[in-house]
């Protein structure tokens, strides 16, 4: 299903029983997607961008990442709306204090933004880096979903 959104176009695929990814590019949708998760989560999605939802009721599913990646997203899920945590922080979590980096890599082949909240992950020094590959374009988007949680948040992160 794609759909236009604050953010630009998004594009969001599932299987039979649960989303398995939402996309800022173009995905080809499963042809067995059940099409009333993809109708929940695209409301779902467009509530929260208007600042109407703060968390998301859809089953979800990874369908792809290692199991390192895979417990990185776990961890993403339990940062509360409307706040930030760092790298480091996600690290220390999981229990891998080293794997900074590492934690940067899986937030950036998350297969469910905004649904798992890479977006609230920020550098130690409590200014934006990462999202989407970095680019520009990724980094607004970024500065805008934390923006939506938390507007006072964009003074201290710009």
């Amino acid at each position: 299903m794609k759909f236009d959104s604050i953010l630009g176009t998004i594009w969001l695929d599932a299987d039979q029983h649960a989303l398995t990814r939402v996309s800022y590019t173009p995905i080809v949708e499963n042809p067995l997607a059940d099409q009333a998760i993809l109708t929940s989560a695209k409301q779902q999605l467009l509530e929260f961008l208007a600042g109407q939802r703060t968390t998301f009721d859809l089953p979800y599913v990874f369908e792809t990442g290692t199991d390192f990646q895979q417990e990185v997203w776990h961890a993403l899920t339990e940062i509360d709306f409307g706040t930030t945590c760092s790298y480091q922080a996600i690290a220390e979590k999981i229990q891998r204090p080293k794997a900074v980096r590492a934690i940067g890599q899986a937030n950036r082949n998350n297969p469910l933004p905004i649904i798992v909240p890479c977006h609230r992950v920020i550098g130690k020094n409590g200014k934006l880096v990462g999202y989407s590959g970095a680019s520009e374009a990724g980094l607004a988007i970024k500065a805008q979903l934390l923006a939506i949680e938390n507007p006072m948040l964009q003074a201290t992160l710009f």
